[in-house]
């Protein structure tokens, strides 16, 4: 099979359609007409990855993160996003995102949490205009208190500590939650009716803001979007039995916890 037939087949899942404006899905770098020796499944490219991919016999690399998401003026090795390029260039090795994209599929990132979270009657939190795709999801668990819905998010996604705000003896019954950077749904989770919202990158104010009205939990980015490398795996490996899928054993949180 082609690069580009992979491709095909994530973007049926995550039409790139679905970015958001700022976005920057699809190839990054490479000939996508080559044919694929294997994929290299990761949530940011690097030079570690790169090398990797190299070892693992795979000329593509997978990732949810662009690794072109602003504008590159010159490609040398004096930056890293020019190092990897060269790099990818010079090893034949084809890179290639899936983004908002991802984000905003139906079962994607956001559907992905509320299934590890083991969330039922789950609806899209900020539906796009076909009522099915869209941002962040909300569902219902069985009454519980917002301690354990720490327990659950630590133990669900790998995480060493979170950070939050609420009542830990609090009943939770809708919970409301976003992939990465999510704070901009806050209010969307309030207005659903969520006792608790799950997202990354919250701010102190954002914190402050939504105190009196709902308890926010914040994961932490790298960590509520792994699961897309099980995405991207269950899609490829269900639509192309025979090719090389490798979950990245080099792609690393670059923030330490203590």
């Amino acid at each position: 099979m082609t690069i580009c037939s992979v491709i095909h087949a994530i973007e049926e899942f995550a039409p790139r359609a679905l970015q958001e404006s700022y976005d920057n899905a699809g190839l990054q770098a490479g000939d996508a007409t080559n044919s694929c020796s294997g994929a290299l499944l990761t949530l940011d490219i690097t030079e570690q990855t790169v090398r990797e991919a190299e070892e693992c016999g795979c000329n593509l690399i997978i990732s949810h993160h662009p690794l072109l998401f602003k504008g590159v003026k010159t490609i040398s090795p004096a930056t890293p996003v020019g190092r990897i390029l060269m790099e990818a260039i010079r090893r034949n090795i084809t890179l290639y995102s899936a983004h908002t994209n991802l984000d905003n599929a139906h079962g994607g990132v956001s559907h992905r949490m509320a299934q590890k979270l083991g969330l039922t009657d789950v609806t899209v939190l900020q539906p796009q205009a076909d009522g099915i795709s869209g941002s962040g999801c909300v569902g219902r668990v069985m009454p519980t208190t917002l301690a354990d819905m720490i327990k659950r998010v630590k133990e669900a996604f790998g995480c060493q500590a979170v950070r939050y705000c609420g009542n830990e003896e609090a009943v939770v019954e809708k919970v409301a939650l976003c992939g990465g950077s999510g704070a901009f749904l806050i209010e969307e989770a309030v207005a659903a009716g969520a006792q608790l919202y799950i997202t990354g990158d919250v701010k102190y104010h954002d914190f402050t803001g939504f105190a009196h009205q709902i308890a926010v939990i914040d994961a932490g980015h790298y960590e509520t979007e792994q699961c897309v490398k099980e995405i991207f795996s269950s899609l490829l490996v269900q639509r192309f039995p025979d090719l090389k899928v490798v979950i990245s054993a080099t792609d690393k949180n670059v923030i330490k916890y203590k």
